[in-house]
């Protein structure tokens, strides 16, 4: 009879799975406490701006792509149920579960532009965070560089949605002509899209720097 013991585990490492689910978890949880309080959403005129891209982009770049568009989903979903129970003019793009009026309605497309482009953040940021390592030292700049990219894919692939699935009601909802959607969206991505992914690319390299920490800390 082989009495061997495994050496990973006569060492006291930890499984690789159960670690990674554990960090996603953490991070899961920050979400969630951002999602239902103050600090996930920032009332804007015609939509929130939001700081619940920050964990997804951190989990692409410390846990990989796919683990970053687990989390994505998951910001998705958030917003889903957000829009639902607290929505505003606009929320119906997020949700096919609130109306505002006959005229400005959710639908299945709503769940395309609540979810797909929180996918994406967790896949581009992971990626892009894996080629940056090759090139640069340290973890502050790539850091940076993805929190900055990431959130210009969440404003971008939301809006740019918005615009093909509701764009007509989405700028009557706000008091536009409809003739001036684009215009409208490339506003949006210009005038709160970049201060928020300037915002994003400042926490990501923050806070990803301490979260490194802690999960180096509880893959042990």
């Amino acid at each position: 009879m082989n009495t061997q013991q495994n050496p990973r585990k006569r060492a006291g490492h930890r499984d690789p799975n159960v670690t990674l689910l554990a960090q996603m978890a953490l991070l899961a949880a920050i979400m969630l406490i951002l999602a239902f309080t103050p600090l996930g959403y920032i009332p804007l005129p015609f939509m929130n701006a939001t700081t619940m891209h920050i964990p997804v982009i951190i989990g692409g770049c410390l846990l990989g792509p796919a683990a970053g568009a687990a989390l994505g989903g998951f910001f998705g979903v958030t917003s889903v149920i957000k829009a639902t129970i607290q929505p505003n003019i606009t929320s119906f793009v997020f949700t096919p579960f609130y109306s505002f009026s006959p005229q400005f309605h959710g639908g299945p497309a709503s769940l395309v532009v609540a979810i797909v482009p929180r996918i994406l953040i967790g896949l581009a940021a992971g990626f892009l965070y894996q080629a940056l390592k090759k090139r640069m030292r340290g973890k502050n700049a790539p850091l940076f560089i993805c929190g900055f990219a990431g959130s210009m894919v969440n404003t971008i692939g939301v809006m740019s949605l918005i615009c093909l699935f509701f764009g007509e009601q989405y700028a009557l909802a706000g008091g536009k002509d409809p003739s001036l959607v684009i215009q409208l969206i490339l506003g949006i991505i210009a005038i709160n899209g970049i201060p928020e992914a300037i915002i994003g690319a400042i926490l990501t390299q923050a806070v990803g720097r301490a979260l490194s920490v802690v999960m180096k800390n509880t893959s042990r």
